[in-house]
C-alpha cells in the first residue's frame, strides 16, 4: 500500500474531488428507481429498504459530521437526507401496501432515533471511533442486503427487484474512496471500502449471470 500511495500522492486533490462528486451523484441513483416505479404505476418488484437504508445512513452521517466537525460532510448528507425523503414519498404514493410501507418507515425512524440517542449518551472520548464503527457495520449491511435474496435470484434466474442503479453507482463510489484511503494511508478507510467494493462487485456479477426479467422481455420483443 505504501508504494501505491506514493504513486497516487500527486493526484490526491483530484481523487478527493472526484470521490466527492460521485458520492453526490450516487444520491441521485434512487431517482432511476422512482422513475421505473412511475412508469410501472406501482412498486411491485421494488423494495422500500434501499430508501429506508439511505434515510438512516444520511441521518447517521449528519451526526458523525457534527462529531467530526466536518461542515462538508453535514451539507452533503443533509442533501442526501432530503432526496431520500422525496424517494420515500414517491414510493409511498405508488405503494399498494401502504400499511407495510408505514411500518418500514417507522422502524427506520426508530433505529435512527435510537442511534442518535446513544451518541448523545456515549463517552465523548470514545464516540468518534464507536459511532464510526456502527456506521461502517450498517453500511456493510446495506451493501450486502440484496444478497439476502440470493437463493431466490438463483431459483428464478432473475435479478428483478435488485436496485441496479444504486449498486452500480455504489461500486464506483467505493472504488474512488478506496483510492483516496490508499493515498491517505488510512487503513480503516481502505478496509472499509475494500470490503464494500467486493460486495458490490459480487452483486454486479449477478446482473451478468442472471439478467432481470425486464431486460429479457425487451430482448424477446426485439426478436419478435
Amino acid at each position: 500500500m505504501e508504494v501505491l500511495s506514493d504513486i497516487l500522492q500527486p493526484y490526491k486533490e483530484l481523487v478527493g474531488t472526484v470521490a466527492g462528486i460521485v458520492t453526490t451523484g450516487q444520491m441521485f441513483s434512487g431517482s432511476f428507481i422512482c422513475y421505473d416505479i412511475y412508469k410501472q404505476g406501482n412498486t411491485k418488484g421494488t423494495s422500500i429498504m434501499a430508501f429506508i437504508g439511505g434515510f438512516i445512513m444520511s441521518i447517521l452521517n449528519i451526526k458523525f459530521g457534527f462529531i467530526l466537525r466536518d461542515d462538508m460532510m453535514i451539507k452533503v448528507n443533509f442533501f442526501g437526507l432530503m432526496l431520500n425523503i422525496i424517494y420515500l414519498m414517491i414510493f409511498f404514493h405508488y405503494s399498494t401496501e401502504k400499511g407495510q410501507a408505514w411500518f418500514s418507515m417507522g422502524v427506520g425512524g426508530a433505529v435512527s432515533a435510537g442511534l442518535i440517542a446513544y451518541s448523545e449518551m456515549e463517552d465523548p472520548a470514545l464516540i468518534e471511533n464507536r459511532f464510526g464503527t456502527i456506521i461502517t457495520i450498517f453500511m456493510f449491511y446495506l451493501i450486502s442486503s440484496p444478497l439476502l435474496g440470493l437463493k431466490h435470484i438463483i431459483k428464478t434466474k432473475s435479478t428483478a427487484g435488485m436496485p441496479f442503479p444504486i449498486i452500480f453507482s455504489g461500486t464506483i463510489v467505493t472504488f474512488m474512496w478506496l483510492l483516496y484511503g490508499i493515498i491517505l494511508k488510512n487503513k480503516f478507510l481502505v478496509l472499509q471500502n475494500t470490503v464494500a467494493l467486493v460486495l458490490c462487485s459480487i452483486q454486479l456479477s449477478l446482473f451478468v449471470i442472471y439478467p432481470s426479467k425486464k431486460s429479457k422481455e425487451k430482448k424477446s420483443k426485439k426478436s419478435n
